[in-house]
């Protein structure tokens, strides 16, 4: 792949459209997603200033109103939340000088859409940019294994070639997540904090329990769920919660974790290789993660909210994956098997004895290569996933 050669977001549409609308654009997502790539490509006359500067955030903490306009056209802020005193004067000239255009971008959703949401509300299109999905890199998706594909991930600076994942992966966890955790909350043993990040990647795809991780790691319950929203905000985790409607089960209230990707989760699961993964424990629940993430990126990337859950009963019947489309529930079963196997659909083949809303597609994301589009469950090859969301 040409290393300087630009892969094109599917956000990219929806993000101008905002534009055309308000007056200040953000967007959020993990670091090294791709963020100021994207808005430099789609804002190439904008000039950018990044708050992560020394100099740049004293001007802009020192002089809000001089920083703001230094420029009458249109402005990139990149880590805004670095200076969220700013958001209230670009509130002042957003109203007065409506053809002004800012375009904010950060990586703690938890700081900047609560400083966003409280100074610029009805001023702002809000967008969440993850690393790529499969049908962003098909070319990479097609030409690696499956095993190949979740041991690097999907961060841009792997799928360009200019990293790899043994690599990338130490560093990222050391230089971004480290530091933004210390930031954000009082980690006194980062060693105990580590620990904990190992024991989340540990437990993709299962229900999350705070107290039986707060006594392995040997902290309080509170720390725990500390921790863990932090890494949510960060963008490291997602939490799937599970489906509450309408339903004559007794329901599992608690959510599942997943990894925003599956090249982080490895490392931090000690998986060294394609080929240990693909005889690692952790790989059916690791391809569970890539698929539950692809539908996520799909909602993401079309300018929309998360509408997943999963479905767990107390007889432990599950369907790994719900998504709701207007007032119907599409259910999907996740299996890293190559070989197609009848037991399945055994859940999700009897879907309307659990879930009492309309249900509309229902589908079975595998790994093999034979597929059936046309059936009532359907079958469908991972690689072709994202057209089911």
């Amino acid at each position: 792949m040409d290393k300087s050669k630009y892969i094109e977001r599917s956000i990219s549409a929806v993000v101008l459209e905002a534009a055309q609308y308000f007056p200040v654009v953000c967007i959020t997502g993990p670091r090294q997603s791709g963020k100021s790539t994207l808005i430099k490509h789609l804002f190439p006359n904008f000039i950018k200033y990044t708050l992560e500067d020394l100099d740049v955030r004293n001007y802009a903490k020192s002089d809000p109103v001089a920083f703001l306009n230094q420029t009458e056209e249109g402005m990139i802020l990149d880590e805004v939340h670095k200076v969220p005193e700013l958001l209230s004067y670009i509130q002042g000239i957003a109203d007065d000088h409506p053809n002004r255009q800012f375009i904010l971008s950060g990586s703690s959703n938890f700081a900047l859409i609560r400083s966003v949401s409280q100074s610029l509300a009805g001023r702002v299109g809000m967008f969440d940019l993850l690393p790529m999905s499969m049908e962003e890199t098909q070319k990479d998706t097609e030409r690696k294994s499956l095993d190949e594909l979740m041991f690097d991930g999907l961060y841009p600076s792997i799928c360009a070639e200019k990293n790899i994942a043994r690599l990338y992966y130490p560093s990222y966890v050391k230089t971004y997540l480290e530091r933004d955790v210390r930031e954000v909350v009082n980690v006194k043993d980062l060693i105990q904090f580590n620990t904990f990040l190992r024991l989340c990647a540990g437990r993709i795809g299962s229900v999350f329990n705070a107290s039986e991780l707060a006594s392995e790691v040997g902290v309080t319950s509170n720390t725990i769920s500390s921790w863990l929203s932090v890494l949510e905000a960060s963008y490291v985790i997602m939490l799937l919660h599970p489906y509450s409607g309408n339903t004559v089960k007794r329901l599992i209230k608690s959510p599942k974790l997943y990894f925003c990707d599956t090249g982080l989760a490895c490392y931090l699961l000690n998986i060294e290789s394609p080929v240990q993964l693909s005889r690692d424990k952790m790989r059916g629940h690791l391809f569970e993660n890539l698929i539950v993430m692809e539908a996520l990126k799909a909602r993401f990337n079309k300018g929309k909210e998360s509408n997943l859950y999963f479905y767990r009963d107390s007889n432990k019947n599950e369907i790994d994956l719900l998504t709701k489309d207007g007032n119907c529930m599409n259910g999907f079963e996740i299996k890293s098997s190559m070989t197609y196997n009848i037991d399945f659909q055994k859940v999700i083949s009897k879907m309307d004895t659990y879930i009492k809303d309309p249900i509309g597609k229902r589908a079975i994301v595998y790994a093999g290569n034979m597929e059936n589009t046309n059936a009532d469950i359907q079958l469908v090859n991972y690689k072709q996933a994202s057209k089911l969301f």
